[in-house]
C-alpha cells in the first residue's frame, strides 16, 4: 500500500486479505484436524476413514488461499472481484449442507453471513476496478 492508496482499496484489501487469512486456516484445519474441522462446518463424519475426504477439501483450499493471495499481491482487483461473485458457491452448498445435516442454526448462519461478506467485497471490488478504468 501506497500513500496515494484510496480509502476505497484499503477496505477491499483488507475485505480479501481477511478472506485469504480465513481460508488458509480453514485449510490447515481441515487437513490436520478433519474430524473436528467436519463438526465446525456443520457436519458429523461417521466413520474416520472418511477424514481423508476433509483433507482432500484442506487440500484445495489451501490452493484456492495461494491463488488468492497472489492476486491480492498483484492488486488483480478485477480477477478477485469475480473470484469473490463465484465464491458464494461455496458457502451456499455449505449452508444447504450444514442444514440438511441440522446443524445448530448459528452454524447455518455463519454460512449465510460468509455469502453477504461475499458479496459486499464483490461490490467493494467492482466499485474498485471502474473507478481505475475511469482514472
Amino acid at each position: 500500500m501506497t500513500k496515494n492508496t484510496s480509502t476505497l482499496e484499503k477496505t477491499g484489501f483488507i475485505l480479501v486479505l481477511l478472506m485469504i487469512l480465513l481460508q488458509g486456516f480453514y485449510g490447515i484445519f481441515a487437513y490436520f484436524e478433519p474430524l473436528h474441522f467436519a463438526n465446525v462446518r456443520g457436519t458429523t463424519l461417521f466413520a474416520p476413514m472418511d477424514a481423508d475426504w476433509v483433507k482432500i477439501y484442506g487440500s484445495r483450499t489451501l490452493f484456492i488461499t495461494l491463488a488468492l493471495g497472489y492476486l491480492l499481491y498483484f492488486r488483480h482487483y478485477s480477477a478477485l472481484m469475480w473470484c469473490a461473485l463465484f465464491g458464494t458457491i461455496m458457502p451456499i452448498s455449505d449452508a444447504l449442507l450444514a442444514f440438511e445435516a441440522q446443524a445448530p442454526f448459528k452454524v447455518v448462519l455463519k454460512h449465510l453471513l460468509t455469502i453477504v461478506y461475499l458479496v459486499v467485497t464483490f461490490l467493494v471490488l467492482k466499485k474498485i476496478t471502474t473507478k481505475s478504468t475511469i482514472s
